[in-house]
């Protein structure tokens, strides 16, 4: 195999960027495209370079059954991709899918069981990790240069704005809550389908990848179940998360998305803090990412240039999105499908991300109690393939 069949399956607002991306990076070749919002489907036909010699559906099934795909891209509502990727390796189709991996346990097993199976290639496209900032962070943890990693945040606060919190499942387009009547097939979008601290993934990835390694317990706690800010939205303005990881770290990660910020706030935060210096970014788009070093005669915290965008990104990366971060999930997909590179993000790293959330979903309604998080890798206490 020299190149990918690909379909891609969800064509909303991101679907579309995977697309045009797709339609551009060497070793794809896009052989479909679907979405259950049949309104949506001209609109993702008219980015197709050759639209004629590519399929649209209207059912998943249905693309899974085409034996013209090889693999799938995955990017649907978020409660779905779980199961819908494991469909897809038990499909014998290789998977790549946006974040979360799983919104429950189950799927989480459904996904691991269906990979080791099929021996398909399963990857959580997470492009967070790619940024410029987080490969520094990793290198100088793997040297040692900020001692023993005793403490680590993450933020991910969004305001998408109220009409982003529903979507016309007859036509695809966004509906303000107060235009809700005239739309009586309007159903909630991500962004309100689910509790907020259930995007942890897209925040705890990265850490994770800093340190190399995997969290083992988590507990959680809530604002109201409804909106401050919003009533009539059925969702917590705000949710985090504590944990700690099999190396004694603790983390704390928080997540919303109905909260209003400043225009120049930047939704992400981060902070490394270990024994022998921190790192952190900045909290405004003003604002430049920091460092400290304890053996360095440092005074203070000293900003330093690094930036979301790899310093050396390639023209292909540079023109990609998430300011050049999408295009290296997919250049990694490709790699390890057509077996030049086995994946860094493998499949039981990508599941480390999403069981911790799940079980701080379970911990808020348990009244914040902790929860040990399952390591779904084979070994002692279950053989590959099998469950536990």
């Amino acid at each position: 195999m020299d190149e990918i069949k690909i379909g891609l399956f969800g064509v909303g607002k991101r679907g579309l960027g995977w697309l045009r991306l797709l339609e551009k990076t060497s070793g794809y070749r896009v052989t479909a495209i679907g979405d259950i919002f049949t309104g949506l489907h001209d609109r993702a036909v008219a980015e197709l370079k050759d639209p004629k010699d590519v399929a649209v559906y209207a059912h998943y099934e249905d693309m899974l059954a085409d034996q013209n795909v090889d693999a799938i891209a995955l990017t649907v509502r978020c409660k779905e991709q779980g199961a819908m990727a494991a469909q897809g390796l038990e499909a014998g189709k290789h998977v790549n899918a946006e974040v979360p991996a799983a919104h429950t346990i189950e799927d989480c097993w459904k996904i691991v069981l269906a990979a080791e199976k099929s021996g398909k290639v399963y990857q959580l496209a997470d492009q967070a990790r790619y940024a410029g900032y987080f490969q520094a962070w990793r290198d100088m943890v793997q040297r040692g240069d900020l001692g023993q990693i005793v403490y680590c945040e993450g933020e991910y606060i969004g305001y998408p704005g109220i009409s982003g919190y529903y979507q016309d499942w007859d036509t695809g387009e966004m509906v303000h809550p107060k235009d809700l009547g005239n739309h009586p097939n309007a159903k909630p979008t991500w962004t309100h389908m689910m509790d907020p601290i259930h995007y942890l993934p897209h925040e705890l990835s990265p850490v994770l990848m800093v340190l190399n390694d995997r969290v083992t317990r988590v507990t959680a706690m809530s604002t109201r179940k409804t909106s401050y800010s919003h009533p009539e939205i059925r969702r917590a303005d705000m949710q985090l998360a504590l944990m700690k990881t099999e190396k004694d770290a603790i983390l704390r990660m928080a997540c919303g998305y109905t909260q209003p910020l400043p225009p120049l706030r930047d939704h992400h935060h981060y902070q490394i803090l270990g024994t022998g210096g921190s790192v952190e970014t900045g909290r405004t788009s003003r604002d430049k990412p920091k460092m400290w070093l304890a053996n360095s005669q440092m005074h203070d915290m000293a900003e330093v240039d690094w930036r979301h965008q790899q310093a050396d990104a390639s023209p292909e990366a540079l023109e990609s999105g998430h300011r050049g971060t999408d295009y290296y999930v997919h250049e990694a997909f490709r790699e390890a499908v057509l077996g030049n590179r086995p994946l860094e993000f493998d499949l039981y790293k990508a599941i480390d991300t999403a069981a911790p959330a799940i079980l701080a979903v379970e911990s808020i309604d348990r009244g914040s109690e902790p929860l040990d998080v399952p390591d779904f890798r084979p070994g002692e206490s279950r053989t590959k393939g099998q469950m536990p």
